[in-house]
């Protein structure tokens, strides 16, 4: 009996550890991811913004510029191919990449699917101010919400639809009155082209978070942070194929080294601009996709709400851009909007989640098990990587 108890009792400890040592890790990988969000999405559009400022005038190359930063990704890739091949039973027969064909081919059309997202989004930006932009894009909340109604089901509640309501009013009053604080040098058709293209790329992108929950749904591969990671690439790629279509038929790439010369800050800072926009826009992307593995994407969804109006503020204190009262009462709108919908997915979820557990625990414990025992998936599956986790890509 002696035994049995200190036995019983060196694996509670054992537990424990782990335990422990599995929450350090979660919430460290998570306030990566996070402050990688945070960088991304405040970074990307104020760069894109300096970009245009300071004489900047290629759309397809801004475009471009979203998602040509992929290759980075390629290094975490690198590690966990290495990890696998070391913990695999077959050794350095063990495949380098684990996405299907099929995952492959569905990834390959959101990309392109991005691409045309970027488009728009440039073409905006750079005939708006970073504060009406971003308070533009925010309204692709409501747009989720519809498009999740339509391609998956998503069920409606009071607070979403007043949140839909909110974002809608908040993005007319922007159009009505705020093309007083359109840049120098934009006419006022060009200001409400761009206006259109920003709600556009909204609404597309509104598009693609449900079509990519129901791709999700649609595949018979369990869900890990390394196939998370490739499909991110595909994604990237195919989109930045698209807009290299576009640099090649607009002659962009030649021009970089005139329109370098005669950039406003100078031809260094120009490539640097460039560099940077790059880099900030991977680190949104890797952040997003951190976020929604590590917590949810209701989370990741909370964190780029949250993050939007702070670009837009942003944007008056380095831009000097006036913030109108029209501006003002749509950024109010907007986060009565956020805190609306998001108040009402939370009602769900707990509706929806057994008594005594923790949504944002059970999938961070789920992430951390992932990134700590790979090898174990590994070998029980004789080298097919699987995992039980699924991400699921929400409204928001």
């Amino acid at each position: 009996m002696e035994v049995e108890s200190h036995v019983s009792g060196q694996r509670d400890i054992h537990e424990r550890e782990n335990k422990r040592t599995k929450l350090i890790l979660k919430r460290s990988v998570l306030y990566i991811n996070c402050v990688l969000l945070a960088i991304g999405t405040c970074g990307g559009p104020l760069l894109l913004r300096l970009y245009f400022v300071h004489g900047g005038k290629r759309i397809w190359l801004s475009s471009w510029l979203e998602t040509a930063g992929f290759p980075v990704m390629i290094v975490p890739l690198v590690v966990f191919y290495f990890l696998r091949r070391k913990n695999s039973s077959e050794g350095t027969r063990s495949k380098p990449f684990i996405i299907t064909w099929r995952l492959f081919v569905g990834n390959m059309f959101l990309g392109i699917l991005i691409g045309v997202d970027n488009y728009l989004y440039s073409s905006g930006a750079a005939k708006l101010p970073v504060s009406t932009s971003s308070l533009l894009v925010s309204t692709q909340l409501a747009f989720t919400a519809g498009f999740s109604f339509l391609i998956v089901k998503q069920k409606f509640t009071s607070y979403s639809i007043n949140a839909v309501v909110l974002l809608i009013v908040a993005a007319i009053i922007l159009g009505l009155h705020s093309s007083g604080d359109r840049p120098d040098g934009v006419s006022n058709k060009e200001y409400y082209i761009g206006f259109i293209m920003t709600l556009a790329a909204a609404v597309l992108y509104g598009f693609f978070l449900p079509a990519t929950e129901l791709m999700y749904k649609k595949t018979k591969q369990g869900i890990t942070y390394s196939l998370v990671l490739e499909m991110q690439v595909v994604m990237s790629m195919f989109a930045t194929a698209f807009c290299t279509v576009g640099m090649l038929v607009n002659k962009d790439f030649q021009a970089i080294p005139r329109e370098a010369r005669e950039y406003g800050i100078g031809e260094a800072k120009y490539y640097l601009v460039l560099v940077m926009s790059a880099l900030a826009w991977q680190f949104y992307f890797l952040g997003a996709i951190g976020a929604i593995f590590c917590a949810s994407s209701l989370f990741s969804g909370i964190m780029v709400s949250v993050l939007l109006p702070v670009t837009g503020i942003l944007g008056v204190i380095f831009y000097k851009e006036e913030f109108t009262s029209e501006k003002g009462v749509a950024l109010a709108l907007s986060i009565w909007g956020f805190i609306s919908y998001f108040y009402g997915e939370i009602k769900q979820s707990k509706k929806q989640t057994p008594p005594n557990t923790e949504v944002l625990d059970s999938t961070t414990d789920a992430a951390a098990n992932s990134l700590n025992h790979d090898y174990e998936i590994e070998r029980r599956n004789g080298g097919s990587f699987r995992h039980s986790t699924s991400i699921r890509v929400a409204p928001g």
